[in-house]
């Protein structure tokens, strides 16, 4: 498993931005999976993003498309979720989650398929 500490949330207006950075420790090796979740309070934690670790595919919820980009940065062993045209309806605590995927397992959106999760980062975007 590897250790997971996310960082750079915060209060913004609609249509600001923000970015999130969650800092791995331990070795990732192929084939992890990086993936952001978020929970609104009352509802269930969904699928942000997610990157493969090598080779660096992608995969993004509709809802967030061409709003957020999800990169790493291979020498930091960090992963990043660049949010851009924040809505209110995109708070929420956002989570960093690791796991090795294998296949097409790596475009998996449930939580319950990541072992290692951050603590979270608050996020809130007012109206």
């Amino acid at each position: 498993q590897v250790q997971l500490v996310e960082s750079g949330g915060g209060l913004v207006q609609a249509g600001g931005s923000l970015r999130l950075s969650c800092a791995a420790s331990g070795r990732i090796l192929l084939p992890y999976v990086l993936a952001w979740f978020r929970q609104a309070p009352g509802q269930e934690r969904e699928f942000v993003a997610a990157i493969v670790w090598s080779g660096g595919r992608t995969n993004y919820r509709d809802s967030v498309k061409g709003r957020f980009t999800i990169s790493r940065d291979m020498t930091k062993n960090t992963v990043y979720l660049q949010m851009n045209s924040l809505k209110p309806e995109d708070t929420a605590v956002y989570y960093c989650a690791a796991e090795r995927l294998y296949g097409s397992n790596w475009l998996t959106t449930s939580q319950t398929d990541f072992g290692s999760w951050g603590q979270g980062t608050q996020v809130t975007v007012s109206s």
